[in-house]
């Protein structure tokens, strides 16, 4: 019988908080009352991460699976991965560092039963730091300004999906994407609910300031073309101003002759403008890279091995931008 939960959880060099993720996770998971199936992504951990997930199948062969991947490929890819294997009728994210709280997928799961097919969340009190809380605010409003994808709080992993969106997420072969806004694009009828947030549990966050910003741009260029069609229409605006600043000073210098005075203004007019040429390079140069890693068709991460029961499906099959050749463990660890 198929479950009907499924719960995605990549995993980074998390060794020491694992332990206590199991000790919250399953009993949480246990008291829905409801079949489920937990599914951990090795993102190519350097620690003893994938030995420690690897306990953990023994202990709970019935409701567990890991997918330990050859290498790190990044949060959204595993997370991809996840949903691949999935069979539940909801599938739900959580992050491994328990920030967010494996008690509120109870409410996640009561909100999906409502009708709804995307539940996202919001975190009733942040417990980053204060440039973490301030930066995610600005970008939200940015973000949703640019790509019209509503969601209050992005940087949330903590989200549940239907399994009519898990499948069309399946059917994108995008090289880079941000899997929440992905998935909200599909979605018929999506909500969002408040739920706690706490401290990390143990080690440090995998995401710095370039990061953070490095994902934002992935998002804004990843759905929508509004940067590049701002940049054309700022290119139009400051021609025709260049166009009347020549025939201004064509003017004053036959009425007025030669000036010496405004030779620094000019430099810093052509500073700001080299800077607005440079920025929009590097901008097209982002769409560009997109195109240029999506036709290379390569996969987008490479499965090492997968520790399952016996008797329960195989991971889905090779595709050309997908997973790569996978192993079935069937008991035994690795």
């Amino acid at each position: 019988m198929k479950p009907e939960l499924s719960v995605v959880i990549p995993v980074y060099n998390e060794e020491s908080g694992l332990a206590q993720l199991f000790a919250r996770v399953y009993p949480a998971l246990d008291a829905l009352g409801i079949r489920y199936e937990v599914i951990f992504i090795n993102d190519g951990s350097r620690d003893a991460s994938a030995a420690i997930l690897a306990e953990q199948f023994q202990l709970r062969p019935d409701v567990t699976r890991v997918i330990l991947f050859n290498g790190n490929y990044g949060q959204h890819m595993a997370i991809l991965a996840g949903f691949e294997a999935t069979r539940g009728d909801i599938t739900v994210t959580l992050d491994a560092d328990l920030q967010n709280p494996p008690e509120e997928i109870g409410n996640l799961v009561a909100k999906m039963r409502q009708g709804y097919d995307y539940v996202g969340s919001i975190r009733r009190s942040r417990q980053d730091a204060a440039w973490r809380g301030i930066a995610s605010k600005a970008m939200n409003h940015l973000r949703e300004k640019i790509t019209r994808i509503k969601m209050t709080d992005q940087g949330n992993m903590l989200r549940a999906y239907g399994r009519n969106v898990i499948d069309l997420v399946n059917q994108c072969r995008e090289f880079n994407t941000f899997v929440p806004a992905l998935a909200y694009t599909f979605a018929r009828n999506p909500t969002e609910i408040v739920v706690e947030h706490e401290e990390r549990s143990a080690g440090e966050s995998k995401y710095s300031l370039y990061s953070l910003i490095r994902l934002n741009f992935d998002l804004v260029t990843g759905f929508s073309l509004v940067p590049l069609q701002f940049f054309s229409l700022l290119g139009i605006v400051l021609s025709f101003a260049s166009a009347a600043l020549f025939i201004l000073l064509i003017i004053r210098r036959f009425i007025m002759g030669s000036e010496v005075e405004g030779v620094f203004t000019l430099f810093a007019i052509s500073f700001f403008l080299m800077g607005v040429i440079l920025f929009g390079i590097g901008l097209l140069g982002e769409y560009v890279g997109r195109i240029y890693l999506q036709v290379r068709e390569r996969p987008r991460y490479v499965i090492q091995a997968v520790l399952q029961s016996q008797g329960e499906a195989e991971t889905p099959p090779v595709t050309r931008y997908g997973t790569a050749v996978t192993m079935t463990d069937t008991g035994k660890s690795s």
